[in-house]
């Protein structure tokens, strides 16, 4: 079993988001996105679906010409190769689910 907490030990970054691999399981990649307001991640894709869960604050989140407001307690999915983008409207801790094997390292040059 494995414990680990998305509110705890939270360190935000002033200059972009702030990535940490908070569970890596048999199945999936669980990680913690911090996001101070304002702080974008660009236009980019994942090669497996993904789940993405606002756990706190507001985010936009762009994906088929479409912007969703994304409010705490909010979660989605995406197919792989879905084009999307994500915008802070405020301070925001969001839950990033990844396939097994998919890449953390892909998401941190995502926020480079």
């Amino acid at each position: 079993m494995k414990v680990a907490s998305f509110l705890e030990n939270i360190k935000f970054n002033p200059d972009k988001p702030a990535l940490s691999l908070l569970l890596d399981t048999h199945f999936s990649k669980e990680i913690r996105i911090v996001f101070k307001k304002g702080q974008v991640m660009e236009d980019h894709q994942a090669p497996f679906a993904i789940i993405v869960h606002v756990i706190k604050g507001i985010i936009d989140f762009g994906v088929n010409n479409e912007v969703l407001k994304l409010n705490e307690g909010d979660i989605l999915s995406l197919k792989p190769q879905e084009i999307h983008n994500l915008l802070a409207i405020e301070d925001s801790i969001v839950r990033l689910t990844l396939s097994k094997t998919d890449s953390v390292k892909r998401v941190k040059k995502v926020i480079e």
